[in-house]
């Protein structure tokens, strides 16, 4: 950096951010929002399309989700979808069910999850409960076939 460039910054009178600002990436963000209707389907891609920086917008109505792609931050995308159409809207909460180890422990099924998901389990609270214990998995190899040293009763 020359001397003239050390200089100017002390000088400079516009706001300084400019030059540093970066720029946002390119992203898909999900959406978990109730839609009932055609009307409401409309209304939340309306609410959406209208946003700053938004490429596409797709909604989902059987599962209850809208994909945003775009140059946008998720949380104001939300909060768009809050705000303007009056609906509770968060983050998707859900992953595809072979991303999870045990997806019917408690804290990670979900009955009212779309067909083929489970909650996301990334919360180490609910992660501990959906690890198996050492007794669990000491008693599942016991009759396993896969063991060849396994109690051969059956």
């Amino acid at each position: 950096m020359g001397a003239l460039d050390h200089l100017s910054d002390f000088f400079d009178c516009s706001s300084g951010s400019s030059k540093l600002k970066k720029r946002r990436q390119l992203q898909t963000v999900e959406v978990k929002v109730r839609i009932d209707c055609e009307g409401c389907e409309r209304k939340v891609k309306r609410a959406l399309e209208g946003m700053k920086g938004v490429k596409q917008v797709d909604v989902e109505r059987k599962a209850n989700k809208v994909t945003v792609v775009g140059y946008v931050d998720p949380s104001k995308v939300v909060a768009r979808v809050a705000h303007r159409t009056g609906k509770k809207a968060e983050l998707w909460p859900y992953v595809p069910y072979d991303m999870v180890a045990h997806p019917y422990a408690p804290g990670v099924y979900d009955k009212k999850a779309p067909a083929g998901y489970v909650r996301n389990a990334e919360d180490p609270q609910v992660s501990q409960l959906a690890r198996a214990s050492s007794t669990e998995v000491r008693y599942t190899t016991a009759f396993s076939d896969e063991n060849p040293a396994a109690c051969a009763i059956m």
